[in-house]
């Protein structure tokens, strides 16, 4: 017997569901359907809070297997898209996918798992300021699996020496610089060998010297664990250093994406100014 709609799944995506269909089973098939090789996949999402519409019509994919840079003015829904990634935010309108699976359409139990196989790197490492760096970084393995504290312990110390940060086990976050913060929190983050990282603005507060040192540690990192990486910025350094695809959002939707090489050699008015940094364009004070 087929599954009806729970009243937890968003009236939108029930809309949309075909007769006698499970809304995970539809909207797998539009995956599908678009032929998508994409980790991540927005598919005409609409966001507002209140009358403020911050997405307004985004289709864009994440690929697999690649560094993805969304970049774009402040102010202009970068960090939603990351919210509603792992469900933290839910679209008004339209759909999100993570691996082809309706993430609006998930049970709790379903988007529980789901993040599982998400690592996110917070703005500022947001360690826990009551615990040393070891001790943050094994924090999800000690929420999320049953390993022994041997293996733990293996796991940690491999990911803190990834980063750099072997000599630091001990530290209190107080104890740490910035670029030192972020490093720990992108321990963290990987602990679980998630399929899809998040950045939160990795360089925001870093000097310019620590930012290359980060952007290095990224690519580094990605190199020998590969998955899908997902970094939202302003930064237009970091984006040429790091970024194997960007997309550029300016009020709510995905002016252009495409490989970096392409994009930072694009006709479109927007993305030159914005990728230049001129003052003279379609981009103002607004």
């Amino acid at each position: 017997m087929t599954e009806e709609p729970s009243d937890s799944i968003p009236a939108n995506i029930r809309a949309q569901t075909r007769e006698g269909e499970h809304p995970y089973q539809w909207h797998e098939g539009v995956n599908r359907q678009h032929g998508s090789t994409d980790a991540v996949e927005f598919i005409d999402v609409k966001k507002s809070f209140g009358r403020n519409t911050v997405l307004n019509g985004l289709n864009l994919g994440i690929p697999e297997g690649q560094i993805s840079m969304i970049i774009g003015p402040s102010g202009t829904g970068k960090s939603v898209c990351i919210k509603h990634m792992v469900g933290l935010l839910y679209p008004d309108e339209g759909d999100v996918l993570v691996h082809g699976l309706s993430v609006p359409a998930m049970s709790d139990d379903d988007l529980f798992e789901m993040r599982k196989k998400f690592g996110v790197l917070f703005q500022d490492g947001a360690l826990f300021g009551s615990m040393n760096v070891y001790d943050n970084t094994a924090f999800p393995l000690r929420q999320h699996t049953d390993k022994p504290e041997e293996e733990i312990e293996e796991i940690v110390t491999r990911r803190l020496r990834e980063v750099g940060l072997s000599g630091a086990l001990d530290k209190m976050p107080n104890e740490l610089s910035g670029g030192m913060r972020k490093r720990a929190g992108f321990a963290r983050a990987l602990v679980l060998d998630p399929q899809i990282v998040l950045f939160d603005e990795p360089d925001s507060g870093l000097d310019p010297v620590r930012t290359a040192l980060l952007c290095e540690l990224i690519m580094e990192v990605h190199q020998e664990n590969g998955g899908a990486y997902v970094v939202i910025t302003h930064d237009i350094m970091s984006a040429r250093r790091v970024a194997d695809y960007l997309a550029v959002l300016w009020k709510g939707r995905i002016v252009e994406s495409g490989p970096a090489s392409e994009l930072f050699n694009s006709p479109n008015q927007f993305v030159r100014q914005f990728l230049s940094g001129e003052a003279r364009g379609p981009l103002g004070m607004e």
